[in-house]
C-alpha cells in the first residue's frame, strides 16, 4: 500500500489520467494500491446518475467523472481521497467498500469530536445540525467510487475549509434543500472547528485500518448509485 500527497491542487483531467494508469498498472500486477489525498481546483463533476437540470450555474469547469452518484463540488479547503485498492483480493464486495468509507469519514470526524451519520436513500456522510432548524443536516463528505475488474478508483471528498457558496452552481448530489428537505452542505470550518488538511491527513491515515482496510468484506447494505461497477 503506497499512499501520496499532493501539496498544489492537481487539474481533474490530469487526476483522471493518473488514476487511469495506476489502475491498470495494480491489475497487472505492476503496482501497489495507493491511497492519494489532494485537492483540486474549483469544479463540478458529473456522475453516472446526474441529471442536466442539476446544473443551476456553470460557474465553474463540469466534468464528467465516470464514477457513480451525481453533481457534485471540488474545491480548496476539500481533502479530496482518491482510493485505488484491489478489491479480488479484499472480499470482492463494492457495497461493502462503499459502506466502510463512510466509517473511515465518520472515525475521522469523531477525532474532531463531530458526529457524522449516514442516511438511507442520501448518499455520504451527514451531519445533524438542529441548532440551525427542525431536521437540518448537513452533508460534510461525498462518496463516489468505479471499479473496474475489482480495481477502485475514484473515493470520497470531506470539507475541511471550502468556500461553501461554490454549491450554490449545483443541486448537490441530486438533494435539493427545501421545506421538507432541509438539507445543506456544511465544512469542518461552518462547525466552528479549525482543523488543517495536514492534520485531517494524519487522523485519516491513523483510522485508515480499523475503519476501513481491515473490514473490507463486511457486508452492508447501501444505495444503488453512488458505484459505478464495472468488474
Amino acid at each position: 500500500m503506497e499512499w501520496a500527497v499532493s501539496d498544489a491542487p492537481v487539474p481533474y483531467e490530469a487526476a483522471l489520467a493518473a488514476m487511469e494508469a495506476r489502475v491498470a498498472a495494480i491489475r497487472e500486477g505492476l503496482a501497489p494500491e495507493l491511497i492519494w489525498l489532494l485537492e483540486h481546483p474549483p469544479l463540478y463533476t458529473a456522475g453516472t446518475s446526474a441529471r442536466a437540470a442539476d446544473l443551476l450555474d456553470p460557474r465553474f469547469p463540469v466534468h464528467t467523472a465516470g464514477r457513480g452518484g451525481q453533481y457534485t463540488y471540488h474545491g480548496p479547503g476539500q481533502r479530496v481521497v482518491y482510493l485505488m485498492l484491489d478489491l479480488a483480493r479484499r472480499g470482492r464486495d463494492v457495497r461493502a467498500f462503499v459502506c466502510r468509507m463512510e466509517d473511515w469519514v465518520i472515525a475521522t470526524l469523531a477525532r474532531c469530536n463531530v458526529r457524522g451519520e449516514i442516511r438511507d436513500g442520501r448518499v455520504g456522510v451527514w451531519v445533524p445540525r438542529p441548532d440551525q432548524g427542525p431536521g437540518r443536516e448537513d452533508k460534510i463528505a461525498a462518496i463516489g467510487v468505479r471499479v473496474r475488474h475489482w480495481v477502485t478508483f475514484h473515493g470520497l471528498s470531506l470539507n475541511v475549509d471550502p468556500d461553501l457558496s461554490h454549491y450554490g452552481g449545483i443541486v448537490a448530489c441530486g438533494i435539493q434543500e427545501t421545506e421538507a428537505t432541509p438539507y445543506g452542505v456544511t465544512s469542518l470550518t461552518d462547525l466552528g472547528l479549525t482543523a488543517t488538511l495536514p492534520e485531517i491527513d494524519l487522523i485519516l491515515r491513523d483510522t485508515v485500518e480499523a475503519a476501513l482496510l481491515g473490514r473490507l468484506g463486511d457486508s452492508c447494505e447501501i444505495g444503488s448509485d453512488i458505484a459505478d461497477k464495472q468488474k
